[in-house]
């Protein structure tokens, strides 16, 4: 059933160059992830590199499509993307950079860049926190395949252990997951406050979740942030124009999407062992929401 893999890679490794750098993430229709294709793109092109993007699949026949493509390198951002597919790329020789959303345990030879998720998220929890609110949802994404966080998702730990540190106990009913579209999650967020779950805040792991938070509040004729505060991440443009205004942390897309393209040239030059790791910081922005 596998015959298929050593074929490919043997022919990736007779042709010399595609000046084609793959960018593999959960989602490419939102607006984080466009921005850091933007800046991608922009990097790659200034070293003779053309961007392509692709959804990731989550197969075997998936990773092998990609292995014969023959492209120079891979920048993944995954949550779901087994490490076992990506020692596949790394057996192809193919430079690898990932984008960490998660903790990866035996992966190495590859690029390793740590955007802020954990930093930032116990972050935002702790805004709530100082703002005097104990009992808060983390809003977990919608998801019609199933991919849903556990607690190695860097959002969610970083949720959990903040909570924790302050002294805060949280159980299932804290976080709002399982959900396949986003009328889901409103529903799910007006029911647990209707059957009891006396909730004064609410941390989403993106800015789109965190606007379905607020609908499903003011649904419920409560107010933001007297009643609930409500945090997202991300920092997209819809954060300035809800009402009230989002607060949210923000990443360092340029910066990140820069140092992607810079570490696979370095490994597509020098081989795996000019393999890095970078970390980046989060920055608060806060609004009206909180």
């Amino acid at each position: 059933h596998l015959n298929y893999r050593p074929n490919n890679i043997a022919r990736a490794l007779k042709v010399k160059s595609s000046s084609n750098i793959v960018f593999i993430a959960d989602q490419i229709t939102n607006e984080h992830f466009s921005q850091i294709i933007n800046e991608l793109d922009i990097a790659a092109y200034d070293k003779g590199y053309i961007v392509s993007i692709c959804a990731n699949r989550n197969t075997r026949e998936f990773v092998s499509h990609i292995i014969s493509r023959q492209f120079d390198g891979i920048v993944i951002s995954s949550i779901s993307f087994p490490e076992e597919y990506i020692q596949y790329f790394i057996d192809a020789k193919i430079p690898v950079v990932l984008l960490k959303n998660r903790n990866y345990k035996e992966i190495k030879g590859i690029g390793m860049i740590d955007t802020g998720l954990y930093k930032g998220a116990k972050e935002c929890v702790q805004h709530l926190v100082d703002r005097g609110r104990k009992n808060i949802l983390y809003l977990d994404r919608a998801s019609s395949r199933g991919n849903f966080s556990t607690d190695t998702d860097f959002r969610l730990k970083g949720f959990k252990e903040q909570m924790k540190k302050n002294g805060i106990s949280i159980s299932e009913k804290n976080i709002i997951t399982g959900c396949e579209n986003e009328d889901q999650v409103i529903d799910k967020i007006k029911r647990r406050i209707l059957e009891g779950f006396n909730a004064d805040g609410i941390f989403a792991r993106n800015d789109r979740l965190a606007c379905m938070g607020m609908t499903a509040v003011k649904s419920l004729g409560l107010k933001i942030p007297e009643d609930i505060a409500i945090i997202g991440f991300d920092n997209s443009s819809l954060s300035k124009y809800t009402t009230p205004t989002l607060t949210t942390m923000e990443m360092q897309r340029r910066e990140i999407g820069r140092s992607a393209i810079e570490m696979l040239y370095q490994m597509i030059e020098h081989g795996p062992e000019a393999a890095l790791s970078k970390e980046f910081d989060t920055r608060l922005i806060i609004r009206e929401s909180t």
